[in-house]
């Protein structure tokens, strides 16, 4: 490794953000950085570094099906019609405000653009369409619940 020059070098406060960046890099074995600062971004990515493969996972045990006498149970009933999926992570609210009636409730038509639920996410309330037309068949999720990403909130019935 080059040794760093000893001597005061006059900086701009962006060259120094910088070389303390690339510091940091090789001092921790970083392969990336990237730094939102105010209206710019640094992103600073190392050549020829590739990630270090970790151990091979040990293989999972193959584990045999118990032979049972008992009577199998009836099979899981999925249910019918499509599911309206968070777009986000936060907080699930099915009115408006508390002592507002919901927005759905089962046997609602529904088409794409109308309002379903508000999902909160740092203080920030954001109406959730619909997305698809249909009669919502079941509510998925309690009022006031967390909710993450991709979860499913409501089912659907296109017909």
């Amino acid at each position: 490794m080059p040794e760093e020059p000893t001597e005061p070098i006059d900086e701009s406060p962006d060259l120094r953000t910088i070389r303390q960046l690339v510091r940091l890099m090789q001092r921790y074995d970083l392969t990336a950085i990237d730094l939102g600062e105010g209206p710019g971004t640094i992103r600073l990515r190392r050549r020829g570094a590739a990630p270090l493969a970790g151990p091979a996972p040990a293989p999972a045990p193959v584990l045999m099906p118990a032979v049972s006498t008992a009577p199998s149970p009836a099979p899981l009933k999925v249910p019918a019609g499509l599911a309206i999926e968070s777009p986000m992570v936060g907080t699930y609210f099915s009115a408006s405000a508390p002592d507002a009636p919901p927005f759905v409730s089962v046997g609602t038509s529904v088409r794409a653009d109308t309002t379903i639920c508000v999902i909160e996410a740092m203080k920030v309330f954001t109406d959730i369409p619909a997305g698809l037309a249909g009669t919502i068949t079941e509510v998925l999720v309690k009022n006031g619940q967390a909710v993450e990403f991709g979860q499913p909130l409501f089912r659907v019935d296109p017909a």
